[in-house]
């Protein structure tokens, strides 16, 4: 019996999260959950942009899809902390 692939380490999936939205999720191996992420929060950074004014800075203009992003973030990581918690104990 072969074991399991070892996952990616938590905290370089927490780096992918950091750098793209979706691209945590893709790491761990939920592409459809990522593209879904990284979809919202490009449409929802549109959205907000075109519904302020070129007074607001820029992280004011893309709020809504900055928000979606910084969702992602906590989730990809937590996904991929019990991907590797249940492969070490699996793996014991």
């Amino acid at each position: 019996m072969t074991s399991p692939r070892e996952p990616w380490n938590p905290y370089a999936v927490l780096a992918f999260a950091l750098a793209a939205p979706g691209a945590g999720h893709v790491a761990v191996g939920q592409p459809q959950r990522g593209f879904g992420f990284a979809f919202f929060s490009l449409l929802l950074a549109l959205v907000s942009w075109h519904t302020t004014t070129p007074d607001h800075s820029f992280i004011g203009r893309s709020a809504a899809g900055l928000f979606v992003w910084a969702i992602s973030i906590p989730d990809a990581y937590r996904l991929a902390r019990l991907q590797y918690e249940q492969w070490r104990k699996s793996t014991r």
